[in-house]
């Protein structure tokens, strides 16, 4: 599993990867995601105006991993690589980890010593994107 955090110029901000062996791969995958992303965004952008919904959904599957977006009112992406042979995650529970990591992204954008643009470095942060991996697997 991989998360990735990328602010408005596709700059990541945060990335992990579960196991590292496949690290690379997962990297590849995630920022090739982030295109699609914009693709999605654009697209809904131009059919709907007021944009409520965040989740983005399946981006698209892979042979090995299926790829999951959401984006904020910012438009700072999430993305979410899982196994395929990981059928045990639906898509309700997909929307609920964006949704836990959107909560806590926002914690830590209020923290008065984050500059945002930098990399996130928030162990609380990191505690909770490890306990997701966890609970995925």
């Amino acid at each position: 599993m991989s998360v990735i955090t990328a602010d408005l110029r596709n700059y990541p901000l945060y990335i992990r990867s579960v196991p590292t062996q496949n690290e690379l791969k997962f990297h590849y995958t995630v920022h090739t995601s982030l295109d699609v992303v914009e693709e999605k965004v654009s697209a809904v952008g131009k059919a709907l105006p007021d944009q409520r919904e965040l989740y983005l959904g399946l981006l698209y599957p892979t042979e090995d991993y299926k790829v999951y977006g959401y984006v904020t009112n910012s438009k700072v992406k999430f993305v979410i690589v899982v196994d395929s042979s990981n059928t045990s995650l639906r898509d309700n529970e997909i929307r609920s980890m964006f949704r836990k990591l959107h909560s806590s992204f926002t914690d830590v954008m209020c923290n008065p010593f984050y500059n945002p643009g930098d990399t996130i470095q928030s162990k609380s942060f990191d505690s909770i994107v490890s306990a997701m991996m966890v609970q995925s697997s």
